[in-house]
């Protein structure tokens, strides 16, 4: 259980948590499909890919380690972000935010300290938070290259917690996949798994996620002085 009295700041994963990633992802690819639509259940292809992308959730979340185990995660991070450079690009894309997202973070940001952990680019974090004006609610933003090694490896945590300057046993790790869930417990800090992303309830369970909420926005009515939104 969640012992709400500990938390002294909190940690948000980005991608399923604040931004409506697969909803996103799920919404481009099925522009592409247009042309061959007649092919899928109802004419939509939304519910083939949206079936796709639960069943290969826990896969496509190894897959995301493997430059990392490999040592081949910042190098890989760092050309990305060199060529987007060299081309001139702006933003990386155009996000969709979890409905109710802006308004919890206000009310908790009066609050606590929050941080994002992401595994993410630093641009695309910045991105993110620009476009909707999230800044002024991080004190912090751990991002791929922020750490030595990023989630599940406890690091990206560990770093926000001592950014923070808050010990990382006062802090709460909140994100929709088990990467998020195993990086805040071997971190030392609770965690608080959420369902409007990319994992199942099962597998947040079988994570050790202190709580499990349907929707992330609902974690400030979870917290005591908060109203559930």
């Amino acid at each position: 259980m969640l012992d709400a009295s500990r938390i002294r700041a909190i940690l948000f994963d980005m991608d399923g948590t604040l931004a409506d990633t697969d909803d996103a992802y799920i919404a481009r690819v099925a522009r592409l499909l247009r042309p061959i639509h007649f092919l899928f259940p109802r004419r939509d292809p939304t519910y083939f890919l949206r079936w796709g992308l639960m069943t290969t959730e826990t896969p496509l979340n190894w897959l995301m380690t493997v430059p990392d185990q490999l040592g081949l995660d910042k190098p890989l991070a760092a050309i990305n972000d060199l060529a987007y450079r060299l081309r001139g690009q702006g933003s990386p894309q155009h996000f969709l935010i979890i409905e109710g997202a802006r308004s919890m973070l206000e009310l908790l940001s009066a609050r606590y300290p929050l941080a994002l952990v992401t595994s993410r680019s630093r641009r695309g974090a910045e991105a993110f938070l620009d476009q909707f004006d999230l800044c002024p609610y991080f004190r912090v933003v751990v991002s791929a290259l922020t750490a030595s090694r990023i989630k599940p490896h406890p690091a990206p945590v560990l770093c926000a917690a001592e950014r923070l300057g808050v010990p990382v046993a006062h802090c709460v790790m909140v994100g929709d996949t088990t990467m998020d869930i195993q990086a805040g417990r071997r971190a030392g800090a609770q965690t608080v798994g959420v369902l409007c992303g990319f994992g199942e309830r099962s597998e947040l369970e079988r994570a050790g996620a202190n709580m499990i909420l349907e929707r992330t926005p609902l974690l400030a009515g979870a917290l005591p002085g908060n109203d559930e939104q």
